[in-house]
Parts: structure tokens; sequence; C-alpha cells
């Protein structure tokens, strides 16, 4: 496509290269590259080491700063809750002793009772013992002596069946000497 135009002549297109390709690789273009290559990555490390990465080196350190809080209060608890916890173990095993000097205390004191009432009963019984034996022994003495009375007027009666004529007294105790 040529034009003309007051006697030149132009033309539309582009001028052609004689190599192809991409023209970033092509070995003319890397100086300007290379520079402006420099000139962002001096860009950048300006920006970032001047405004992000304080930021992210300041997250980091408050991080690091929050858990070993964190660590120490939770060390701090646990050391709390073990103290806590030997305080309680102690004062369980002092209710414990406490408890069972109570109990042997209860148990003695309730032994020392029983055996008291127990000697009490033992001494109305000893006595109501002695009482009855006692009143055997009357009752005792006492049909000892009827059963000589019973025996004489028995043997009488005996003799006086078979003989048809009662015995005297001196006969009766003459024989049941």
């Amino acid at each position: 496509m040529a034009t003309e135009h007051h006697g030149t002549t132009e033309t539309t297109e582009a001028p052609k290269h004689e190599s192809g390709g991409l023209p970033q690789l092509q070995f003319e273009h890397w100086g300007g590259q290379i520079v402006w290559l420099l000139i962002i990555f001096a860009v950048l490390y300006a920006v970032l080491s001047k405004a992000l990465l304080p930021r992210v080196s300041g997250a980091i350190d408050e991080r690091g700063a929050k858990i070993a809080g964190d660590i120490a209060d939770a060390r701090r608890m646990k050391d709390e809750a073990e103290a806590q916890a030997r305080a309680a173990a102690a004062e369980v095993a002092e209710a414990r002793a406490k408890a069972q000097k109570t109990a042997a205390d209860a148990k003695a004191k309730a032994s020392a009772e029983a055996a008291e009432r127990q000697a009490k009963e033992e001494a109305v019984l000893a006595e109501k013992l002695a009482a009855a034996e006692a009143s055997i022994q009357t009752a005792r003495d006492q049909a000892m002596s009827q059963v000589r009375v019973v025996a004489e007027e028995t043997a009488g009666a005996i003799v006086e069946k078979l003989t048809g004529k009662a015995a005297s007294a001196a006969e009766l105790k003459s024989a049941l000497a």
C-alpha cells in the first residue's frame, strides 16, 4: 500500500527486520533491559525493606513475644495447678487421717461403753444367779427336810398296810437312818 503525497511515497507497512523472534532475547536490547531490571529491583528492594519487611518483622516479633508470654503463662499456671494439687492431696490425707482417728476413737469409746454395759449386766446377772442359787438351796434344804417327813409317813403307811398295825415314830426313824 503505497500512498502518494506531494511527490513522496510513504508506505504504511512496518519496517521489516531481518531477524525474527522475541526482541527481549536479542542481544542488542539487553543493555536497556538490564538497566530497567536494576532500577525496578532497587525500587522494589527499597519499598520492601523500608515499608513491608519491617511490618512483617514486627508482626513476627510480636507473635514470638505473644507465644513466649503464653508459654510462660501456661508454665506458671501449670506450676500453680501442681501446687494446688499437692495442697489438695495434703488436705485429703490430713482429712483422711482425722477421719481414721475419729473412727478409731469412736470405736474405742463404743467398745469401752459396751464393755462397761456388759460388766454391769454381768454383775446384775451374777446377783440374780446368786439369789436364784440361794433360793434353790433354800428350796432344796426345805425339800430335803420334807423328804424325811414324807419318807416316814410313806413307810408308816406301807407298814400299816402290810401288817395292819401302825409303826411307832422311833421304829420309823431307826428304819430310815
